[in-house]
């Protein structure tokens, strides 16, 4: 099996917060009826975290479970389990009309950290990043500028962001531009 390679090679940034890329990481589509107890359980059972709640993330050791849509799911595991895992499911759901899919090769990962995180998000996205409006481990799916993209706080100063590899380049330029020293808004404090 040949090694993983990240869409920019591990790039960081220092600037108001630290933009670091993450990875490799193992990630796999579950799509179905959500709606299904017994499709819920199986899953969940095979992939070894509670079911999130609409826009949830909920972890356990090294893996985590995003809501993605009412019939989607996105596991986070270590790269190399996730063939395994799509085996896994592909088998407890038979009989279920589901897909699980390894789409870990399609998505590219960045944490941002840092004291002015919610100041950053603002510039680029169109959420509310304020603390009630955008609360700890709530996923939400939207775009920073033109590109597709999911985030969610993982702490107070620290956020999750993956979008599609192929705007990998495009998105850590665009993080690095609104986080440039230069730019301080200075409004959310921590």
């Amino acid at each position: 099996m040949s090694e993983p390679v990240l869409p920019l090679g591990g790039a960081v940034f220092e600037g108001l917060i630290e933009i670091r890329e993450m990875g490799p990481q193992g990630m796999v589509t579950l799509r179905g009826d959500m709606e299904s107890e017994d499709m819920r359980a199986a899953a969940s059972e095979v992939i070894g975290v509670p079911m999130p709640e609409m826009r949830g993330v909920n972890s356990a050791d090294d893996r985590s479970l995003l809501w993605m849509s009412p019939d989607e799911l996105l596991v986070l595991l270590p790269y190399r389990q996730a063939a395994g895992l799509v085996a896994d499911l592909t088998g407890a759901l038979s009989g279920h009309h589901a897909l699980a899919l390894d789409v870990s090769d399609a998505r590219a990962l960045f944490r941002l950290r840092g004291s002015q995180l919610r100041d950053v998000l603002a510039k680029v996205t169109p959420i509310d990043t304020a603390r009630d409006a955008l609360p700890e481990w709530e996923l939400r799916r939207t775009r920073f500028a033109q590109v597709a993209a999911g985030v969610w706080l993982t702490d107070p100063s620290t956020a999750q962001v993956f979008c599609f590899r192929s705007v990998a380049g495009y998105m850590f330029e665009l993080l690095r531009t609104v986080a440039d020293p230069d730019s301080a808004v200075g409004f959310h404090a921590i």
